[in-house]
């Protein structure tokens, strides 16, 4: 798994969709974190959340954080960041 994240969100999305690749549920993440489950769902929703429990469930979840050199966000990282938004309005 490879994903780019510029947004809260993105770091959430791949969050979650490797804990469902790995048939594990919040609760089964946040244990192997040593972390409360309402850690796992503000991090899936991209909110707050601390560095240490950011780095707990990337490594519950076999993941790591790699950084790089990156510029602004393309037009396509843009449309569907906001995209993403419109389809959680009512």
């Amino acid at each position: 798994m490879t994903d780019t994240a510029s947004f809260p969100e993105d770091i959430g999305l791949a969050l979650r969709k490797q804990r469902e690749a790995l048939k594990l549920s919040k609760t089964d993440v946040a244990d192997k974190a040593n972390r409360v489950r309402e850690v796992i769902y503000r991090l899936e929703a991209g909110q707050e959340s601390t560095v240490t429990s950011l780095m707990a469930v990337t490594r519950a979840l076999g993941l790591r954080i790699r950084f790089e050199k990156a510029g602004m966000p393309t037009m396509e990282e843009l449309a569907e960041r906001f995209a993403r938004d419109d389809d959680d309005a009512p």
